[in-house]
């Protein structure tokens, strides 16, 4: 049933601002109607354009420059790609070699990375790291052949312009044909916006712990807690564990660094402009899932559609069906959906924090709007949920947690599980990509011994356990040399670290082209954190052995920790970072120096 969108917003117990959206760009707003029914009544809305409409080129011009937006009513200053935000959609093809010239018009350096891509090292986009940069004024053109296809995005990699605007997506055609079908695509990304620019956030972060968090636990609510208390046991508990968030300066609502400031965005549209994509019922529609967001995770859900998520981070996988997907910043997933009735669906994308969503439509036409789901309560964690994050994670790896009702998605990492064992017949000069193995032409739907069994399951939420790629990996043969990575940090002053140490008090990691390399991820935070790779993927530990999942970026939760393999194959320092755009800011950076 399709009601009146402010009844259904009444209903679902939501109040949207009354913003106008004055953004400078045409081409944001792009509305290329099917021909409506006699009865449909146009909205404001802006329809998304399917990929199909996008085309595919092998070289670019970039114009980077600060341009004015009003995400929020209020006029503001953003970085724009060719004037927008997000940047235009680059189409690219595998096999092929690309030229992109980016023309920096701002007064400051920037770069552009290519976030997931495997390029040579001084292509990668890091200033200071693996170039000097782009000075004000200068033109760059960046060149690499691509290796890959799939579903990726670029940013910026400079100074604090991502969350300023610098973000667009990125879509790799296969040189082969994918092993599932579909009628039609479009690219979702996710993201947000603040007024605030990012220097203030960064600022206010650092000078108060959960400066943005306006939902604080309060005295009165401790009073009435211990007043209900069933003995003086509990009470007690309950006045300890108040005292140890205290020591820590932190709140258990803190689930997120942003507040109800952030306006949250589905390629750069806002709730009530109600991006809407197409489809005929019945048709079989891709979804491109980009988690483009500085700050946040996304929960993403289609009400009445299961999701079949068939791509993580650019990757094939086994497909899995799944009413909801947890997305980390800089984390992508390909999903495809089959809306089979004549009405509205809501894509829903709550934030974990439950501060905000953003939210798009499915529709089979224009004007149309599905009911926007309940939020949800905010998580409140318990302090024996940090106990991980708090015992030291130099021994033996904390098992993933168990789901528990303050946090519904507590299960979603990988439980750690023993290394599969070396393949003798292991390629050499570094990880390849699925692409580079032998036999991927012939490569068919479903698991090797059959039809798979799960395929008419449906799983509540994706974990990375659920994740199996359908191209075996082979990594280098012989020992791997192992790794820790400890993330750290100190919420009294925001000093976010690896191993203790910022970026710039570290010692760089050290490894030879073609060593396979053991990595531990070992969260000693109370904050879970999107684990980011530059220059060569993760094999994900998650017990499937040589068909384990390759992803760029990972999440890691309070206390948890996941082992990850992989191989280099090209020299130089490679960026490894959290992906939480003001943790990067405030230290957790490292690299691995490739010999």
């Amino acid at each position: 049933m399709n009601r009146h969108p402010a009844d259904r917003r009444a209903a679902a117990g939501h109040v949207l601002p009354r913003r106008r959206f004055l953004q400078g760009t045409a081409g944001m707003a792009a509305m290329l109607a099917w021909p409506l029914g006699a009865n449909a009544v146009v909205k404001e809305s802006h329809r998304a354009l399917p990929l199909s409409s996008s085309r595919v080129d092998n070289k670019f011009e970039l114009t980077l420059a600060r341009t004015q937006v009003n995400f929020t009513g209020t006029p503001a200053s953003a970085i724009t790609l060719n004037g927008t935000v997000p940047g235009p959609l680059l189409r690219m093809h595998e096999g092929r070699d690309v030229t992109i010239s980016l023309t920096n018009r701002l007064d400051e350096v920037t770069a552009a990375h290519w976030h997931g891509l495997k390029v040579p090292n001084k292509m990668d986009g890091v200033p200071g790291v693996t170039f000097p940069g782009i000075q004000p004024g200068e033109t760059f053109q960046y060149q690499f052949e691509l290796r890959q296809s799939g579903t990726y995005w670029y940013h910026s990699h400079a100074i604090l312009q991502e969350p300023a605007g610098f973000y667009a997506p990125l879509i790799i055609d296969p040189l082969v044909r994918e092993p599932f079908g579909y009628d039609r695509e479009y690219v979702v990304m996710l993201s947000e916006w603040v007024d605030t620019p990012p220097e203030k956030v960064l600022a206010n972060l650092k000078k108060v712990e959960g400066y943005y968090n306006d939902r604080r636990q309060t005295l009165p609510e401790l009073f009435a807690a211990l007043k209900t208390a069933a003995s003086s046991q509990e009470r007690e508990a309950i006045w300890n564990e108040r005292l140890a968030w205290a020591r820590m300066r932190m709140d258990p609502t803190d689930a997120t660094d942003g507040g109800s400031q952030w306006q949250f965005l589905v390629h750069g549209q806002r709730v009530e402009d109600n991006w809407t994509a197409l489809f005929r019922p019945g048709e079989r529609i891709r979804l491109r899932l980009i988690n483009a967001s500085a700050m946040n995770f996304f929960d993403v859900s289609i009400p009445g559609l299961d999701l079949t998520v068939v791509q993580a981070d650019g990757q094939n996988v086994q497909p899995v069906k799944v009413r909801e997907l947890r997305m980390g910043n800089g984390e992508t997933y390909d999903v495809i959906v089959q809306p089979k009735e004549r009405k509205a669906y809501t894509l829903f994308a709550a934030t974990s924090g439950r501060i905000g969503f953003a939210r798009g439509t499915l529709a089979p036409e224009l004007g149309m709007e599905g009911e926007i789901p309940p939020l949800g309560p905010r998580p409140v964690r318990s302090m024996s949920e940090m106990a991980g994050a708090h015992g030291g994670a130099h021994g033996a790896p904390a098992a993933a947690a168990a789901p528990t009702a303050a946090d519904p998605h507590a299960g979603h990492g990988a439980a750690p599980v023993a290394p599969a064992k070396a393949d003798p017949h292991a390629m050499h000069g570094g990880m390849p990509m699925p692409g580079e193995m032998p036999g991927m032409g012939g490569m068919a739907m479903g698991s090797p011994k059959g039809a798979d069994p799960r395929a008419d399951e449906v799983k509540d939420r994706l974990a990375y356990a659920d994740l199996e790629a359908l191209t075996p990996m082979r990594l280098p043969a012989g020992p791997a040399k192992k790794i820790d990575m400890r993330l750290t940090g100190d919420m009294n002053r925001y000093i976010w670290s690896i191993n203790d140490k910022k970026l710039s008090q570290a010692k760089f990691f050290e490894a030879r082209v073609g060593e396979r390399l053991e990595i531990r991820l070992i969260n000693e935070t109370m904050m879970e954190h999107p684990m980011h790779m530059h220059g060569a993927f993760f094999v994900v530990d998650n017990g499937k052995g040589e068909r384990a999942p390759l992803k760029h970026t990972v999440i890691v939760k309070p206390g948890e920790t996941i082992t990850v393999h992989t191989s280099f194959d090209e020299p130089g320092p490679w960026v490894f970072h959290c992906h939480l755009f003001y943790h990067a800011a405030a230290g957790m950076v490292q690299a691995i120096v490739l010999k």
